[in-house]
């Protein structure tokens, strides 16, 4: 058995969408192939957990708690993370989550969120009487489609050629204007799909499961599950988003 450490960044105040679910699938995606996961939570005002680090999350929510988080984030675990993702360690980001890890977020009121800029890229949020993105979407990306539902007013602009995590085939994305969606920075992901991302996309699950037993376990494969349950789950969101076009 092989044990993973991940790290749970603000779990009690960035959870508006069920953002542990994502965690609760690669828990299981590791269990039932006989490995552990360990979570970690990291909470407001506490250090940084001391063990290694196989993978980090977080989660998103409404602006004002993305503003009661980014100083703790940007002071006290900036060099951190800016070293986990040098080193290569998966990191999934969601929806605020995202957008904190940015250069910065320009809400539609209040200052500039300084973000840790790990993503080359900045969030505008043209304001409140604008509609906001809101919908069933669909990505493709390297190895086949994502499926889930995006929520979120700030638009995503990607800058110095950083690649996006997908290009949009349903929905928004990014900005509803470049057809990107999300970001991608070594094994560092971005992106607005929740609903939870993971448990309707075994195939990501599994590809950020892959990059972490790979960097820590290189002698460690996955040995393959019986996904029909999660595949039909994505396949239903899949017709339900195409037949909204």
């Amino acid at each position: 058995m092989a044990t993973l450490n991940l790290v749970h960044l603000y779990p009690t105040v960035l959870n508006l969408y069920g953002d542990r679910g994502n965690i609760t699938t690669l828990s299981r995606r590791c269990a039932w192939r006989g490995h552990e996961l360990r979570v970690h939570d990291l909470n407001m005002g506490e250090a940084f957990p001391e063990v290694e680090v196989d993978l980090v999350f977080i989660g998103g929510d409404q602006d004002r708690e993305q503003g009661v988080v980014v100083d703790d984030l940007r002071r006290g675990h900036a060099t951190r993370i800016e070293a986990l993702v040098a080193d290569a360690v998966p990191l999934l980001a969601v929806c605020g989550g995202y957008q904190l890890l940015q250069k910065y977020y320009r809400p539609a009121e209040g200052q500039d969120l300084v973000g840790l800029g790990i993503f080359d890229a900045h969030t505008l949020h043209p304001g409140h009487e604008v509609a906001r993105r809101v919908g069933n979407i669909v990505v493709a990306w390297e190895r086949g489609t994502i499926v889930g539902f995006e929520n979120h007013g700030g638009r995503t602009f990607l800058e110095g050629g950083t690649a996006p995590l997908g290009t949009v085939l349903k929905g928004f994305g990014n900005n509803g204007e470049d057809g990107t969606e999300g970001a991608r920075v070594a094994n560092a992901f971005g992106t607005y799909v929740h609903g939870s991302l993971l448990p309707k996309n075994p195939e990501l699950a599994d590809y950020i499961l892959q990059l972490a037993f790979a960097r820590r376990y290189p002698d460690v494969s996955l040995a393959a599950l019986d996904d029909g349950l999660e595949q039909q789950a994505h396949e239903v969101a899949l017709v339900r988003a195409q037949e909204r076009l």
